[in-house]
């Protein structure tokens, strides 16, 4: 079985290197395996975190495919040896506050990430996203922002935090999300057609609240344990 299923791919050309665009469901049985149980309403607050982390790591190693490295010359207890190691400035952008559920299994992958935080919530009445908090410096853009948030859901939140990232100059846009609906999808390929966005599920649908639908609920109330589990 392929690694991952290509949805809409093609290339773009950056100063450093080939990049990939487009929306990539990344499908595993690793990650079927652990989406059903993190989907199922009877997985505790804890366990539910343990799944996010499993969740990430596995959309982070495909995320990260195509970031650039460089000679690192080395020695090993027998010899001189020249070996890899990233050359890029990446950059972790948690989208407050599920977010942060994804950071540490990232940063356990790339130690050397820095981290700015994003805090943007949804109106209740109209679903549309607004931003309180914000991080981002006005210079220094990284060259690679993954931008991490577990729903997708109307797209609103992940649009409006590409366009400060791409309002500070940063070049390579990823968003990595464990499960998007068809209309979040559409909503980034409309507005970032050179983003790369990588999710482990694609859902049909949204309800009239715009939960998405089977989705997983709230996934910040099922991370952090608090409210109701919709």
């Amino acid at each position: 079985m392929p690694a991952s299923k290509t949805i809409r791919r093609h290339r773009i050309s950056t100063p450093q290197a080939q990049k990939t665009s487009g929306v990539i469901e990344v499908d595993h049985p690793l990650i079927r395996h652990h989406l059903t149980q993190l989907r199922d309403e009877r997985t505790s607050p804890s366990e539910f975190r343990t799944l996010v982390r499993r969740l990430s790591t596995l959309l982070a190693y495909e995320a990260t495919k195509d970031l650039l490295d460089r000679d690192e010359p080395i020695r090993t207890p027998n010899c001189e040896h020249v070996g890899r190691a990233l050359s890029e400035r990446i950059g972790l952008v948690p989208i407050l506050r599920a977010g942060l559920g994804m950071v540490d299994p990232i940063l356990d992958l790339i130690p050397t990430a820095e981290v700015w935080h994003l805090g943007v919530y949804r109106d209740e009445a109209t679903a549309k996203p607004i931003e309180y908090y914000s991080k981002i410096p006005a210079t220094e853009p990284v060259d690679t922002a993954l931008v991490v948030d577990p729903m997708l859901a109307t797209g609103g939140s992940a649009v409006a935090a590409l366009t400060t990232l791409k309002a500070w100059g940063v070049q390579n846009l990823k968003l990595l999300s464990i499960i998007a609906s068809r209309d979040g999808v559409r909503a980034i390929e409309d507005q970032f057609p050179h983003a790369q966005v990588y999710v482990c599920a694609i859902d049909p649908t949204l309800n009239d609240r715009k939960f998405i639908i089977p989705g997983l609920g709230d996934a910040g109330d099922r991370i952090f344990n608090t409210g109701r589990h919709e």
